[in-house]
């Protein structure tokens, strides 16, 4: 991938202001009762919007193209190399289950153990007390080690930890191509590493009917690059030489070819909702309505639509930086551009 070189002096810190405060972040919603809370809350807004951000900030572009790559960034993809190494120093065990290898659960105890020590490597000295709140969204992102599952509540929870690092100014507004592209796909490729190893169960799943049994965001960015795309449009993505021969550049084209190599069968079989749609015209639609399909399971009104018995904010934790209460911002559009 062609990366910009960082021009120099652009490692200022950003001094918090005086009142910043933080907490270790605690499950608030227990309910469907406790949903009318989370979609009134600044946690909700603010993480739509980070989430809207980002898919404006990758529209039309390409995987490989360039983009400027921080200090910050940097750190966040060692942060998740190390995750990545730990695999191949935890194998899977030999056990009668073909599903949900145990050896997982150690990976995850290293995990607990050292998350906010990963997170400090990230963050500036002088935000070191917000270790402990953002090092929580880090181990909700990889999944369950009880249940040695992974689905999008998971990814949700990664979106927040990247969210969270925009809050307290270490990740910039000029950040957001990097952040999908470069720390989001690294991300991806850890999970998918861990997925396969573990053989881990979907969370939530509902087989066919689902978009993905793991994943949702890299459909909605990656589809918004392929806005106005000349050649491909969403018919495309059931071919496979097109997919093979694009997927570099293209996150969506990206889970679909894991998707393929992942199950068998016809895909309009193992697929379903994917198959509908690439019957959509435009790349524009597909991303639009995906963001409603989104918006539906993170609001819960998808619930038992996509992931069953449990959406992503039955997965949310709320502290500090994401209150279920009073706003920490000052608004749902500030978020990336403007660390609070």
């Amino acid at each position: 991938m062609a990366e910009s070189e960082r021009p120099a002096g652009t490692s200022e810190e950003v001094v918090p202001p005086l009142q910043q405060s933080f907490m270790i972040p605690k499950k608030e919603i227990n309910m469907v009762s406790d949903m009318a809370k989370w979609k009134r809350s600044q946690a909700y807004a603010d993480y739509m919007g980070f989430i809207l951000t980002l898919n404006e900030g990758v529209r039309g572009k390409k995987l490989t193209c360039e983009y400027k790559v921080s200090e910050p960034i940097e750190k966040l993809v060692a942060l998740l190399n190390t995750l990545d190494r730990w695999i191949d120093e935890t194998p899977p065990v030999d056990q009668p289950s073909r599903f949900g290898n145990k050896a997982f659960r150690t990976w995850y105890a290293k995990l607990d153990q050292e998350a906010e020590k990963l997170v400090a490597t990230v963050i500036p000295k002088h935000l070191a007390d917000a270790a402990p709140e953002v090092a929580v969204y880090l181990k909700e992102s990889v999944g369950n080690s009880t249940r040695i599952d992974y689905g999008t509540g998971h990814e949700a929870a990664f979106a927040a930890f990247l969210c969270c690092l925009c809050k307290i100014g270490v990740l910039r507004v000029d950040d957001q191509m990097a952040i999908v592209f470069k720390v989001f796909n690294r991300y991806l490729e850890v999970m998918r590493k861990l997925q396969k190893t573990y053989r881990m169960e979907p969370a939530g799943s509902q087989g066919v009917w689902g978009l993905d049994d793991f994943q949702f965001l890299p459909f909605i960015w990656g589809s918004s690059q392929l806005i106005d795309h000349p050649n491909l449009e969403p018919r495309h993505f059931v071919d496979e030489k097109v997919v093979n021969e694009n997927h570099k550049d293209f996150m969506f084209l990206e889970c679909i070819l894991f998707i393929t190599e992942m199950k068998t069968g016809p895909f309009a079989e193992h697929s379903n909702q994917l198959w509908n749609i690439s019957a959509v015209p435009s790349w524009s639609k597909v991303n639009q309505g995906l963001i409603r399909m989104y918006k539906a399971e993170v609001s819960i009104e998808g619930r038992g639509r996509l992931l069953g018995h449990t959406p992503p904010p039955f997965h949310f934790t709320v502290g500090q930086l994401f209150s279920s209460a009073a706003p920490w911002c000052e608004g749902p559009s500030q978020p990336v551009a403007t660390p609070c």
